[in-house]
């Protein structure tokens, strides 16, 4: 007891959306890749996009009307570049949103975009309090912030908490780059995965990685032994965006992902969606840079830096990822009625470009990952659609 408050332990059992609690010196902190994985390769940007929260959340029933979260998060402040916004925590009962919070303690990196120096330094945690609840019985969500890494120290009630049995509704397992990691997304459950998740009505594991998804061996396996009704992919933005494949090299890959995947899913409803609207890459190679005048002027935009000319030689454009990416799927539904594909620019087009371009040109804005997700769900989840 902390004052009249019940300490309970934070353990799997509560979390939904984590496959993995690792025991910090401060905490528990979520994975959303097992230590196996994360073991294969050893990388800042996937360390910390893996560790970020994203569709990570905590769920309970309770009679509580104080329910108090302490966390320790890891903030990350860029040389020349506006501060970021604190990570938002949403607060959800019984499926509906009544709060939000955010944790202004913890650590922070610092990290100069131009040399990709960083450096650490330690804080302290603090606590979300959401108060003034009724205390009938109740299910509670409490949704971490999806772009702050956030080692949880105290999960803190007025009332006894108990775990929420899983199994009542589908699990839907994605995976994706930055875009379903949520970036630019004002919270947690305004990513447009999680929204769509909302709409469909269905239990959301999102294995958007931003910056990192690279259809790399590791997470096709962890797709393949995580339990899921309804698995997704979205590929190809970040291997254009790292010019790291070639054409000839993409085609096996996506089988190969596709191929391990069946192994543990040979049935499951597959979607592959394709990356949606970037003019910058539609028909310029990778790799990605900076905006240098924009960093001049202390904004964060993108440039493709590649060379139109090699496409020919077979450098990869999100015109021809999408080009390929169904014609993969079109060959392998011929033995796999369950595999289905997604134009990319049916969620974000040149019509929604033409009225709100990628704000950084690259990722979109808040509102339009809810256009987005309303039009996913209105696709998969139809009637007649691939997650009916």
């Amino acid at each position: 007891m902390a004052g009249n408050l019940i300490s309970t332990p934070i353990t799997l059992e509560l979390l939904r959306g984590a496959l993995e609690l690792e025991q910090t010196d401060r905490g528990v902190l979520p994975h959303r890749l097992p230590a196996w994985a994360r073991s294969q390769y050893v990388d800042g940007q996937l360390e910390m996009a893996e560790s970020q929260p994203s569709g990570v959340r905590l769920v309970f029933r309770t009679r509580a009307t104080v329910v108090e979260l302490e966390t320790l998060p890891t903030k990350r402040d860029y040389v020349g570049a506006p501060t970021r916004p604190d990570g938002v925590y949403d607060f959800v009962v019984d499926g509906k949103l009544i709060g939000q919070a955010s944790v202004e303690a913890g650590d922070v990196i610092t990290i100069d975009l131009m040399t990709g120096a960083a450096e650490t330094r330690r804080g302290e945690s603090g606590t979300v309090r959401f108060d003034g609840l009724s205390d009938e019985p109740k299910t509670v969500e409490l949704w971490l912030p999806h772009n702050e890494t956030t080692e949880l120290v105290a999960l803190r009630t007025d009332a006894l908490v108990e775990p929420v049995p899983a199994g009542g509704r589908r699990v839907w397992l994605h995976h994706g780059s930055s875009i379903s990691h949520g970036s630019d997304a004002s919270s947690p459950t305004g990513t447009w995965p999680a929204l769509a998740a909302a709409q469909g009505d269905v239990e959301l594991v999102n294995l958007g990685f931003a910056g990192s998804s690279f259809l790399q061996p590791f997470t096709a396996r962890t797709m393949r032994d995580t339990p899921a009704e309804l698995i997704s992919v979205k590929l190809g933005i970040n291997i254009v965006n790292t010019d790291s494949l070639r054409l000839r090299s993409f085609t096996p890959a996506v089988h190969g992902f596709l191929d391990t995947i069946r192994e543990g899913h040979p049935t499951t409803p597959l979607l592959v969606v394709s990356p949606i609207l970037c003019p910058i890459h539609e028909d310029t190679p990778g790799p990605t840079g900076w905006d240098l005048s924009a960093l001049g002027e202390g904004k964060v935009r993108f440039a493709a830096t590649g060379d139109p000319e090699e496409v020919a030689a077979g450098k990869l454009t999100l015109s021809v990822i999408r080009a390929e990416l169904s014609r993969i799927v079109e060959q392998r539904a011929a033995d796999d009625p369950n595999l289905h594909y997604l134009d990319g620019r049916v969620l974000y087009g040149e019509a929604d470009n033409a009225v709100r371009p990628l704000p950084d040109d690259l990722h979109p804005d808040g509102e339009t990952h809810r256009t987005m997700a309303e039009r996913f769900a209105d696709y998969a989840f139809a009637v007649k659609g691939p997650f009916a």
